[in-house]
């Protein structure tokens, strides 16, 4: 059985880089196969917000209301990663 906590966090780490990378297919790909997951355990209505030390996710799994709280600099290292060395994260566009 798949962790909610840790799919919710390999979401929100890639949506953070989909939302500074709006052009990255690579990125949009890795998001959608996050949300499949995440529809695979019935969660829906997620919100995400932050302040200074923490990203906060609010969700739905069934009838109940739920949430969940990553620590910033965790969900942001991937996005850091990409911004220090971006010649090894090209972005290579859809061939149609």
């Amino acid at each position: 059985m798949k962790s909610v906590q840790d799919t919710l966090y390999n979401w929100l780490t890639i949506k953070v880089v989909c939302d500074a990378r709006p052009d990255d297919t690579a990125a949009k790909d890795t998001l959608n196969l996050f949300e499949e997951m995440i529809a695979d355990l019935h969660l829906s209505n997620l919100l995400v917000s932050k302040d200074d030390l923490m990203y906060y996710v609010s969700y739905q799994q069934g009838e109940e209301t739920k949430k969940a709280r990553f620590p910033q600099e965790l969900i942001e290292v991937m996005l850091k990663q990409i911004n220090q060395d971006p010649e090894k994260y090209e972005n290579y566009p859809i061939e149609e």
